[in-house]
C-alpha cells in the first residue's frame, strides 16, 4: 500500500514537472519570455514577408521589423521557426512558437483564434500566370464565370476573397507552398495563381514560365477593393506581450528605419501609407 502511494506521489509529482515546463514553454506573457531570455519566432519561407535565408539568417519585411522590436523590448535572442504557411497558426496555438512574423493578413475569423498587433505592412493582389497569359486571365472575378482553375495555398486569405467573389470550390486547387505555384501553373494544372502582388512579382522573378498578370484588377469584395494588412500573431494569453509589441511597432513606424525596410522588400510608398490606414480593432471587426 505504501508503495503504491509513493509510485502515485512520484506519478503525480512527474505530471506537475511536465505542466510546469509546457507552461513555461508557452509564451503568456512578456515577463516569461524575458525571464527565458529569448523568443520563438515563426516564418513561413515567404519572400519578402517572412523567410530564412541561404545562410539561415531569416529576412523579410516581419523578421527585420520583428529583430528591431525584440532589441527594444530587451529580448536579445530570437530562436528562428520555420513551417507552411497553414501551420502557423495551429503552431501557434499549440505553444510551438510564441509568435508569428509572416505579415499575416488580419481577417476577423483568424482574430477568433489568435491576437494581432497593430499593421505591419499593407499590401495588394495580383495573379501568376502562365507565358503569355494563354487564358487571358486578369482578375479573380473571371473564375466566377468561367470553366478554368485558379490555385492558392493552403491556409491563404485567397480563399475567403474567392468564396466571396462566388467562385465554385471545385475551381481552387489548393498547394502548400508558394514553391509549387510556378510549376502549377506552368504546366496548366491552374490558369493562374491567386497571392499578393509582391508574391507573384517574387515568383515571377524565378522562372521565364510565368508572369505577373497584365492590367490586373484588384477583386472587389463588398464594394471596396482587397487589401490586405499584415501584422504579427499570438495566443490570445499573450496580450501584454502583443500590446508591448505594438507599441514599439508604433514608434518605429514613424523612422526612417522602418521606411527603409519596407522598401527594400518591394512594399510601395502607398503600402507604407496604407499600413497605418486601419486599425487591428476595424480589421478584426470586419
Amino acid at each position: 500500500m505504501h508503495m503504491k502511494n509513493k509510485t502515485t506521489t512520484l506519478c503525480t509529482l512527474a505530471a506537475a514537472l511536465l505542466t510546469a515546463a509546457a507552461t513555461q514553454a508557452s509564451a503568456a506573457t512578456l515577463a516569461e519570455v524575458k525571464e527565458r531570455g529569448y523568443i520563438r519566432v515563426a516564418v513561413a519561407n515567404e519572400i519578402p514577408y517572412g523567410y530564412m535565408d541561404m545562410s539561415g539568417e531569416a529576412k523579410g519585411a516581419g523578421p527585420d521589423v520583428a529583430k528591431h522590436v525584440m532589441k527594444q523590448l530587451g529580448i536579445d535572442e530570437i530562436k528562428w521557426v520555420t513551417t507552411n504557411f497553414g501551420s502557423l497558426i495551429p503552431g501557434l496555438r499549440a505553444n510551438r512558437f510564441d509568435m508569428v512574423a509572416a505579415e499575416m493578413a488580419i481577417l476577423p475569423q483568424r482574430c477568433k483564434e489568435v491576437l494581432f498587433s497593430e499593421p505591419n505592412s499593407s499590401y495588394g493582389e495580383g495573379l501568376l500566370v502562365a507565358k503569355g497569359n494563354p487564358d487571358d486571365i486578369h482578375t479573380f472575378e473571371a473564375f466566377s464565370k468561367n470553366d478554368k482553375k485558379i490555385a492558392i495555398m493552403a491556409g491563404a486569405d485567397q480563399l475567403e476573397m474567392l468564396q466571396a467573389l462566388g467562385v465554385p470550390s471545385n475551381r481552387m486547387v489548393t498547394i502548400s507552398n508558394n514553391a509549387d505555384a510556378i510549376s502549377t501553373v506552368a504546366t496548366g494544372r491552374a490558369s493562374a495563381y491567386a497571392a499578393t502582388s509582391l508574391t507573384v512579382s517574387e515568383l515571377a522573378g524565378k522562372s521565364d514560365k510565368v508572369e505577373p498578370a497584365k492590367n490586373f484588377t484588384d477583386p472587389v469584395i463588398d464594394g471596396e477593393p482587397a487589401r490586405s494588412w499584415g501584422a504579427f500573431t499570438f495566443t490570445q494569453d499573450s496580450q501584454d506581450l502583443r500590446d508591448a509589441v505594438s507599441a514599439e511597432l508604433a514608434k518605429f513606424k514613424k523612422t526612417d528605419g522602418w521606411q527603409t525596410i519596407m522598401s527594400n522588400y518591394g512594399f510601395s510608398p502607398t503600402d507604407a501609407k496604407e499600413s497605418s490606414s486601419k486599425t487591428t480593432e476595424q480589421l478584426c471587426a470586419g
